[in-house]
């Protein structure tokens, strides 16, 4: 058959050809189009929805943008002060620009006087060469291509740093310069390098860039809103509310100066419907009662634009009260520093706590001004910060029973401020924070980006505290003969490696929030990890144990001496089963592989409840926060406290929450499962284990001559076989010992970090004892009918009482349940097994 020749079609083939026609005939087309459409419809009405962010919504209006405020700024010198020496916007090179290279532009607002030709010039900014600096760059860079997590955190509303999936070798620079949807990351800069490179002016920076809000800043007193040009001021809708101020007068120290008109933004509704911040009755805030500093800058008009507020109270070294007793200062940390929340809504609190001062005025004088411009520099302190909740009508939705809040630390130092002339506070804060809708950026924030910002800043709708510790030990740096360490700078720099792999979720866009990693387990993890480098630097450098060894009486080392006790109870703290998480263990050895970050390491996706576990104190923010700040109390640092509860203007549509711990808000539950977590998960130290056997002797040697003499005690092995002796030594571990010394020790009596008075104590002791005493003979008469009536006769309960001293006083001293049920164990058994108690108790054995 030749191949090119006609062949009449087939049946099967005229059907086929049938088909294919109704295939492409139009109606058939339009049916498959319409089925299309409505599986589409189907599809797009049950998935999730995507929702725009609150800093997508309030990036529409104008004032919100950095082009709405020209580069050219004039500002009378005497009313306003710059931010920072040089303040800048962040710029991201498009990637194949930088080539793997580690720098971003940045677009200068203000520089020193000797480099005023570049205001208004974008630059390349870079860090600099330093050795060791690199290697935490090194340690940073990362690919980023985002997880399915993460397109489904940006459906919901979250920012995560679109603009940077896709890049290979992600900088620290280049992940803040990204991490929104638009080049808007204001900073300062400080110790900067200008280098002119093949004729290219370009920065070089050793510290990561600070995020701050506003150019520059005034003090002033609200007066009143200019309603008559602002009819929407005092209604809640967005708007620049007119407000008339009076400037601060340096020469006559009073609010005489000039008045002018100035604006403040009332953004909108965040999706939770709560408002960020808000104008209504500002004028009237207790905290602006001795003025308010105005972050900002002036728009074309040259109408000065607010965008962030400062109490000037808060941040004055003049504290509410002074405490000088350490008991005391623990009451205050655990129970009166949030104490009646609610009812102190709208007011800011001071509190310093030091016991090694004489005075008020001593105590005061140790806050010594500080140098912004060093690289560590001396008189700083250390912050622990902390948030609380939403409460009242637009209460935010929480664990039950539980205000988790937010955990992290920061740096403070004493400034004077220029315009008011006088010593303050100036506080950055290294916030490791997790992908959110309002465009917060994990890394280092000035108190008023962070707080006092209008748009993304708390300070209007929570209760915050802040803990500012001076502890010399932490706070200052070592020089040993020239090999200088800093515990504070070190605590940064590691701070600095977990925000730098927050802000790309270590690669994969998104920081993953789990019930075994969060901000506050991080934030400790970097703690605990500056602890440990400190202790390699100090173990691998012969130079500096020697330096130790010869200069014995030194105050340096005596200092020294103090940061080794402290890394011992922090330690402690941080790792309350005493086994260190793997990946914490793991960080602190030299590679960095993040909790709290989806990804694929060993280490870093700890989501099971086991790392939970090994490190549950740092798990609830209000439980890290008083934690570490009684540690340092107890170790003799001052403490100051700065309490703010929804500053600002009035809304009466929410409450300040204090934060707790797990089940906080039913505080008989709480005290519960926090004494029994506390008990369970303190090891005795070695100075415990000999107060547990020096008074387990002590009571053996009180208990066997009384018991003995009266003929209660007698010397009589009963042991059938080893098996049955390990058998019933199970169940008296089990019971009387564990659960008699929980209840009647770890439950009855407050533990000693709850920092009860002594007097207080020894009547919660005796109430337990006499319970302890009562409880025997009535568990013989109502339940364990074989003590009856042994556990009536007087001798019984005379070494059953002195059973219970030895043991409430082990638990004073030690803090831990396993001693006590040690004690207990021993004392029991020893009686059933040798003293003649099986006998008496006509005890049958147990059978297998």
């Amino acid at each position: 058959m030749n191949n090119c020749s006609i062949v009449p079609p087939s049946q099967t083939e005229l059907l086929t050809i049938h088909n294919m026609q109704r295939l492409a005939s139009p109606t058939f087309l339009l049916s498959i189009i319409t089925i299309a459409l409505i599986i589409v419809a189907i599809a797009i009405l049950f998935s999730s929805p995507i929702h725009a962010s609150n800093d997508e919504v309030s990036a529409e209006l104008p004032f919100s943008r950095p082009n709405y405020y020209p580069l050219e700024q004039t500002v009378d010198p005497t009313l306003y002060q710059p931010n920072g020496n040089w303040i800048g916007r962040l710029i991201l090179p498009p990637p194949e620009v930088t080539q793997q290279q580690d720098w971003v532009e940045i677009e200068l607002y203000h520089t020193p006087d000797e480099y005023r030709e570049l205001v208004g010039q974008t630059l390349r900014l870079e860090w600099s060469s330093d050795p060791k600096l690199q290697a935490y760059l090194d340690a940073v860079k990362t690919e980023v291509k985002f997880s399915a997590a993460t397109r489904k955190s940006q459906q919901k509303g979250n920012i995560h740093p679109q603009r940077l999936d896709g890049r290979s070798s992600v900088s620290s620079l280049q992940s803040l310069a990204g991490a929104r949807l638009e080049d808007d990351v204001i900073v300062s800069l400080s110790q900067v390098v200008v280098r002119n490179n093949e004729k290219v002016t370009l920065l070089q920076i050793e510290r990561e860039p600070v995020q701050i809000t506003g150019l520059f800043y005034g003090l002033v007193q609200l007066l009143k809103p200019e309603e008559a040009n602002s009819p929407l001021c005092p209604e809640q809708s967005p708007h620049l509310c007119e407000f008339r101020v009076r400037h601060y007068n340096a020469a006559s120290r009073q609010f005489d100066g000039p008045e002018e008109i100035v604006k403040i933004p009332q953004y909108p509704l965040k999706k939770n419907g709560l408002f960020p911040s808000t104008t209504h009755q500002l004028e009237h805030s207790p905290a602006g009662e001795l003025g308010w500093y105005i972050y900002g800058a002036k728009n074309s008009d040259g109408v000065f634009v607010v965008q962030a507020l400062r109490s000037r109270s808060l941040f004055q070294l003049q504290p509410d009260r002074v405490i000088s007793d350490k008991l005391t200062g623990i009451r205050y940390i655990q129970r009166q520093n949030w104490q009646d929340t609610e009812a102190r809504k709208g007011t800011i609190q001071k509190v310093l706590v030091d016991v090694t001062a004489q005075n008020t005025r001593n105590a005061i004088a140790k806050w010594k001004e500080g140098d912004r411009e060093a690289r560590f520099g001396r008189h700083r302190a250390l912050v622990v910060h902390l948030f609380g909740g939403i409460g009242g009508k637009k209460a935010e939705s929480m664990l039950p029973g539980t205000v988790t809040g937010h955990f992290s630390y920061g740096v403070a130092e004493v400034v004077r401020e220029p315009i008011a002339d006088e010593l303050q506070f100036s506080i950055q804060y290294q916030q490791v924070y997790a992908h959110n809708p309002d465009g917060i950026i994990a890394g280092t924030m000035a108190w008023e980006n962070y707080m006092g910002d209008l748009q993304r800043g708390w300070l209007a709708t929570r209760p915050v505290s802040d803990i500012l510790i001076r502890f010399d030990a932490v706070t200052e740096n070592y020089n040993f003969d020239g090999i200088i360490l800093s515990p504070l700078g070190e605590l940064e720099q590691q701070l600095a490696i977990i925000n730098a792999r927050y802000r790309t979720g270590d690669g994969t866009g998104a920081a993953i929030v789990t019930p075994a990693t969060s901000c506050a387990q991080d934030s400790n993890q970097a703690l605990y990890i500056a602890i440990e480098r400190i202790k390699q630097q100090v173990n691998e450098t012969p130079a500096i144990v020697r330096w130790l060894d010869t200069h014995p009486d030194d105050g340096q080392t005596q200092r020294f001496q103090r940061l080794v006790a402290l890394g011992k109870a922090l330690e402690a703290e941080l790792v309350p089963l005493g086994v260190v998480r793997p990946d914490w263990k793991y960080n602190a050895r030299g590679t960095i592989s993040l909790a709290g970050i989806e990804t694929n390491s060993r280490f870093a996706s700890a989501k099971n409840l086991l790392p939970a576990l090994l490190s549950w104190r740092t798990i609830f923010p209000r439980r890290a926060h008083d934690e570490i700040g009684r540690i340092f109390l107890q170790q003799g640092a001052a403490l100051w406290f700065l309490r703010a509860n929804q500053v600002g203007g009035w809304d009466e549509d929410i409450l300040p929450l204090a934060p707790t711990v797990l089940l906080g808000k039913f505080p008989i539950a709480a005290t519960i499962l926090g004494r029994l977590l506390t008990a369970v998960t303190v090891f005795p130290t070695v100075q415990g284990w000999l107060w547990v056997v020096g008074i387990t002797v002590i009571y053996s040697a009180i208990a066997l001559p009384l018991g003995l003499a009266s003929g209660f005690l007698a010397w009589e092995l009963a042991i059938d076989n080893g098996k049955q002796l390990a058998i019933e030594a199970f169940y008296l571990f089990v019971t009387p010992a564990l659960v008699e010394e929980v209840f009647f020790r770890v439950l009855l009596l407050p533990h000693p970090t709850e920092g009860i008075f002594p007097m207080s104590w020894a009547l919660w002791a005796i109430a337990s004892l006499l319970l302890f005493l009562a409880y025997h003979p009535l568990n013989a008469l109502w339940f364990y009918r074989l003590g009856n009536p042994l556990f009536f006769k007087p001798m019984f309960l005379v070494l059953a009482g002195l059973l219970g001293v030895a043991c409430t006083v082990v638990y004073g001293l030690t803090g831990s349940l396993w001693g006590i049920v040690l004690i207990h164990w021993l004392v029991v058994g020893t009686w059933l097994f040798g003293l003649g108690g099986k006998r008496k108790l006509a005890v049958k054995p147990i059978n297998n």
